[in-house]
């Protein structure tokens, strides 16, 4: 897994930037937060990143912080959000934000992302209001994690490329006790 990429920033467009890391360029899709920390062309940089294998390419995506990477990874578990609609959400606003507002269940503001219409809005927001907790009083967010076996499970055959319905359904079938027994298991399953 590729975590993090340091280097130079080579191309800086809307919607992707190239890092040159010791003559290797790596493009990586980013959204509009990101890019407004990203700085001009030749100036060092620091991404966080993901990195989603599909059959037909190696996508990967940079984040400037990784509470936007870890709402990325959230919103990818979401059925019917992918990555593209997750790196419009994402360009929203800044993560705090983002995050308040599905805390809040403000599916308003979701559905000004081009792209979310009401029924993907809520999806999202029923799906995430749980995983996202507020304390009031700091009013700091944060993201919580699961320690079920199942939910880790399920992130890691997101992480391999398979949708969230695809993990779904893989999973129901699964046997296991830990995350990489129930992976394996639903492995096993894919390939029949």
């Amino acid at each position: 897994m590729i975590a993090l990429i340091s280097g130079s920033v080579a191309v800086r467009r809307a919607d992707h930037v190239v890092i040159d890391c010791s003559g290797v360029g790596y493009q990586l899709a980013v959204s509009a937060q990101t890019l407004r920390h990203v700085p001009a062309v030749g100036l060092e940089v620091t991404l966080h990143t993901h990195l989603i294998v599909r059959d037909d390419a190696l996508q990967l995506f940079g984040f400037a912080s990784e509470e936007e990477r870890d709402l990325f990874l959230m919103l990818l578990g979401v059925q019917s959000v992918g990555p593209k609609m997750a790196l419009a959400v994402l360009s929203g606003g800044p993560p705090r934000e983002l995050l308040a507002a599905l805390a809040a269940g403000d599916t308003g503001r979701l559905q000004a992302v081009p792209g979310i219409g009401k029924r993907t809005a809520e999806r999202i927001v029923v799906e995430l209001r749980e995983k996202v907790g507020v304390t009031l009083p700091e009013q700091a967010i944060t993201v919580t994690r699961s320690d079920d076996p199942r939910a880790i499970a399920r992130e890691g055959l997101l992480g391999l490329g398979y949708s969230a319905a695809e993990a779904d359904e893989l999973l129901n079938g699964a046997d296991g006790d830990s995350p990489e027994d129930l992976i394996a298991d639903a492995l096993r399953t894919a390939r029949r």
